[in-house]
């Protein structure tokens, strides 16, 4: 019977390669990314000082940009600053906030191309209703370069 399982468990790990592989997972991974930074400036400062809801918010907008949250690490600079960091099976995703100012510093780093800034920055400023917003967009491989100067 010990021989029957041994088998058994090869066969699986067989099935389970092939179609780990049939899915595109067995592709090389690019040596690329995209880096997004951003700050959200004169922001609704309810939302802004809301910590609990802020770190809602912010997961969202990682699971829509497409990124997956590994660990997400926080620290509150009492009565309502925060710093977030979120390790992505992609890369990382952070917030500093500045709830004195009415603004946050955020970035969004993803390796590859599937994830999606745009969705990030979309769920980021209908939560926080900033009314000045600067950005840029980087593009990272061997070179560097600003995404909307190609």
């Amino acid at each position: 019977m010990k021989w029957f399982c041994e088998i058994a468990t090869i066969f699986c790990l067989i099935v389970a390669s092939v179609a780990h592989a049939e899915n595109g997972d067995d592709l090389e991974y690019q040596f690329k990314g995209v880096h997004f930074f951003v700050s959200y400036c004169d922001c609704d400062r309810e939302a802004l000082s809301d910590v609990e809801s802020l770190k809602s918010a912010m997961t969202e907008a990682v699971n829509l940009s497409g990124a997956s949250i590994l660990e997400s690490s926080s620290w509150i600079f009492p009565p309502s600053g925060l710093t977030m960091v979120f390790l992505l099976s992609e890369s990382h995703a952070s917030i500093h906030t500045y709830p004195e100012h009415g603004a946050c510093f955020v970035d969004l780093f993803t390796c590859g191309e599937h994830c999606s800034a745009e969705q990030f920055d979309a769920a980021m400023r209908a939560y926080l209703k900033p009314k000045s917003v600067n950005h840029r967009t980087f593009i990272r491989n061997e070179d560097m370069f600003e995404k909307d100067s190609v």
